[in-house]
């Protein structure tokens, strides 16, 4: 398996990352820039989303993956609607893709897919209805999210801890991996890796 480790270190701040594809899913207008936080995990520049969409978008131009893993480190700063950080794999476009996020106001992860633009929640392996799984996600604080993809079944982690498996086959080619939010989060994002075990 090959991995990538992600970092912003770009000179320039207040702009959308090179390499990245600002778009969205529904309506709104997302915001995503390098700003400089000497807080964060890599000690020096993270990615912020701060503009509102129904859900904001953030895809990486040049990956195709379709079995691997995505890890990020993430924030959650503000948000009176939501509070989310996500990841998103095999994206074909910006309305077909699976996520998995993490929500600061629901305290809770869940694992979608988004087909033609619809979003909707998928069944844990093992268990029947439900929504994801109630894990404590505190604000301001850096949390790790991950997800590791392998032909139709998926296992989402959270701080270092497996919790839980999906299985589902609506995606199944390679596609471009991302980063999400949720109307008005406000999110940190930061040391960004993946890996494609195809190569």
């Amino acid at each position: 398996m090959s991995n990538h480790a992600i970092s912003f270190e770009s000179p320039q701040t207040g702009a959308a990352p090179e390499g990245w594809t600002s778009t969205l899913t529904g309506s709104g207008d997302p915001k995503w820039t390098v700003e400089s936080d000497e807080t964060a995990p890599s000690k020096s520049k993270v990615l912020k989303q701060s503009g509102r969409a129904t859900y904001p978008l953030l895809l990486k131009s040049d990956s195709s993956i379709k079995d691997g893993f995505v890890e990020i480190k993430f924030k959650a700063i503000a948000g009176s609607q939501d509070r989310a950080a996500g990841i998103v794999w095999r994206a074909k476009d910006a309305n077909n893709y699976y996520v998995t996020r993490a929500n600061a106001l629901e305290d809770n992860v869940v694992l979608y897919k988004t087909v033609n633009g619809v979003r909707s929640p998928l069944d844990i392996v093992g268990r029947k209805g439900g929504y994801g799984t109630d894990v404590k996600v505190p604000s301001d604080v850096w949390h790790s999210l991950r997800v590791d993809f392998s032909g139709s079944r998926f296992r989402v982690s959270f701080n270092g801890k497996q919790l839980f498996e999906v299985e589902d086959s609506t995606f199944a080619d390679a596609g471009k991996i991302g980063l999400w939010t949720k109307a008005d989060s406000v999110t940190l994002f930061d040391q960004i890796t993946y890996g494609d075990a195809q190569q």
